[in-house]
C-alpha cells in the first residue's frame, strides 16, 4: 500500500489559530474530519495522524516548529514514512493568489513562502505537490508579516477563507485518489467566491 503524506504548513499555539498563515494547518483538520483520521500521534516535532483512504496509507501532519522552519519538521517525516515524490504534499497559503483561490501544482520553487523556502532548502528537491491556498497580498499600509499572522475580520471574510480550506481540501482528496493532473483539472479555474 502506498504511503501519502500530507503536510499543512502553519504555526503552533493559540496566538496563530486560524491565522492566514495557519491555512496549512485548518486544511489538515478538515482532512482529519472527513477521513476520520485523528491528529493524536507525536513525531518529527509534527502532530501526526494516520489512517487509510483511496486504498492509500494516509499520514496527516502539523509540524510543531514555527513556519520559517518547517523543514526541521518535514525531512524527518519524510525520512520515517518514506513517500515516493509524488506522495508528499505541502498544503500552504499564498500572498501571491487571491483569496478563494486554490491551486494545484506538480512541482515547483518556493516562491516567497519562507516555510516552503525552509522545506525546499533543508530536503534538497522540490519535486512534490502542493496545493496553495490564497490569502491575497497585504493592503496598503500593512506588513507583510503582520498580514499573514492576521486574523479573518469579518463573517464574510471568514465565510469566503473556510470554503477555499473545504476547496483545498477536496482537491487534496481528489490528488491523493487520481492524480495531480486530475486535482489540476478540477481546482485551478475554481474559485470559492463562485460557490459562496
Amino acid at each position: 500500500m502506498d504511503t501519502v503524506l500530507i503536510v499543512g504548513l502553519g504555526n503552533p499555539g493559540e496566538k496563530y489559530a486560524r491565522t492566514r498563515h495557519n491555512a496549512g494547518f485548518d486544511v489538515v483538520e478538515i482532512l482529519a474530519a472527513k477521513t476520520n483520521i485523528r491528529l493524536q500521534k507525536h513525531r518529527a516535532r509534527a502532530k501526526v495522524g494516520e489512517g487509510n483512504y483511496a486504498g492509500k496509507r494516509l499520514i496527516l501532519a502539523q509540524p510543531q516548529t514555527y513556519m520559517n522552519v518547517s523543514g526541521e519538521s518535514v525531512v524527518p517525516l519524510v525520512q520515517w514514512y518514506k513517500p515516493a515524490p509524488q506522495n508528499l504534499i505541502l498544503v500552504y497559503d499564498d500572498v501571491d493568489l487571491p483569496p478563494g483561490t486554490v491551486r494545484v501544482r506538480p512541482s515547483g520553487s518556493s516562491g516567497t513562502h519562507n516555510g516552503m523556502r525552509s522545506v525546499i532548502g533543508l530536503l534538497g528537491r522540490e519535486d512534490f505537490p502542493r496545493v496553495r491556498v490564497g490569502i491575497g497580498p497585504p493592503p496598503d499600509g500593512w506588513d507583510m508579516v503582520d498580514w499573514v499572522i492576521s486574523h479573518y475580520a469579518g463573517a464574510e471574510a471568514q465565510k469566503e477563507a473556510f470554503a477555499s480550506y473545504l476547496m483545498a481540501a477536496d482537491a487534496v482528496r481528489v490528488l491523493v485518489a487520481d492524480g495531480v493532473e486530475a486535482a489540476m483539472r478540477a481546482f485551478n479555474k475554481k474559485s470559492s467566491r463562485e460557490d459562496a
